[in-house]
């Protein structure tokens, strides 16, 4: 299995982990950047990701500097899984999600279900921007 389908997978095991604003750890909790967080640690990658972040901001800073710091590039066309994608569901919203081993699904840290769930696909109009792992060697 390769990187990009393991992360999707290491993702889609925090289904059901609860939710908690600038959570890192499934047992305690997850929110959108900590389900990153944990997928990326599963499958073995280094990863340091923002805290101090309110639920709801209109920016985060050189989001495209923090994806290249952790291997990942931005990337256009159809989402693959393991590709994470940054959108705005809502006015100054900004919201991470993995996309999961299913192309047409992903796995998001939900706040008012206070969950990690797995669901559709975003609308491509509330995507800001898709990034995809780079292989390690």
């Amino acid at each position: 299995m390769d990187e990009e389908q393991a992360f999707a997978r290491a993702a889609l095991d925090l289904v059901g982990a609860k939710f908690r604003l600038h959570g890192r750890s499934p047992e305690t909790g997850l929110d959108c950047v900590g389900v990153v967080v944990a997928g990326l640690r599963a499958i073995g990658r280094r990863c340091e990701l923002p805290t101090g972040y309110l639920l709801r901001t209109g920016t985060w800073p050189d989001a495209d500097a923090w994806a290249q710091r952790h291997s990942f590039l931005p990337v256009g066309g159809p989402a693959r899984p393991g590709d994470v994608l940054l959108m705005s569901p809502g006015p100054g919203q900004l919201h991470l999600a993995v996309v999961s081993p299913d192309p047409a699904m992903i796995i998001e840290a939900h706040a008012l279900l206070r969950k990690v769930v797995l669901g559709p696909a975003p609308s491509p109009a509330t995507v800001l921007r898709h990034w995809r792992l780079i292989p390690s060697l």
